[in-house]
């Protein structure tokens, strides 16, 4: 039976509101798990890894990871970053090990090591401006370089213990 309000509305009518809702809902929530605004645009899908591999100077990167050093130098300061995959929201994965490489990425200004230090998850967009060779160890590796334009920053992730224990009785429920 049609509630009060939906008497003389075809049923028809009914339905195409009902179906236009549920099509509705899933684009309302998406746009509930967007990426900050300074992350957002259109970068080229590849790791620092491929990037490393192949010459992509020049392509517009979104990457992200945890911090290894910052070094300030006298103009700007340059993250040494390991990679790891980015989340919907532009977040690097939290306590992955599934890495896409180690990347360079450098911006004008000074960015307190206090602040950015190690093991703090920052996502950087920008352009691959060239490449570096380091020592990792004993190894040399090929770091790309990436101009940045946007260091963000994500908040330090809570650890939080969730403890449960059983009820007194052999049933659920507070009743």
């Amino acid at each position: 039976m049609k509630p009060a309000s939906m008497k003389g509305v075809p049923m028809k009518t009914t339905r195409m509101i009902r179906w236009a809702a549920l099509a509705l809902a899933p684009v309302l929530l998406a746009a509930c798990a967007t990426q900050p605004k300074p992350l957002q645009g259109e970068f080229a899908q590849i790791s620092p890894r491929d990037a490393a591999s192949t010459d992509r100077a020049g392509a517009m990167v979104r990457w992200g990871g945890r911090i290894v050093q910052v070094e300030p130098q006298s103009n700007r300061t340059c993250f040494e970053m390991i990679s790891t995959r980015l989340s919907a929201s532009g977040r690097p994965y939290w306590a992955t090990d599934d890495v896409g490489g180690r990347f360079i990425a450098c911006r004008d200004g000074f960015y307190d090591p206090a602040l950015f230090e190690k093991n703090r998850e920052v996502t950087f967009t920008g352009r691959i401006d060239g490449y570096e060779s380091r020592r990792i160890g004993e190894y040399d590796y090929r770091f790309p370089r990436v101009a940045a334009d946007v260091v963000y920053l994500w908040p330090v992730r809570e650890r939080v213990d969730v403890v449960t224990r059983p009820a007194p009785w052999p049933w659920w429920g507070w009743w």
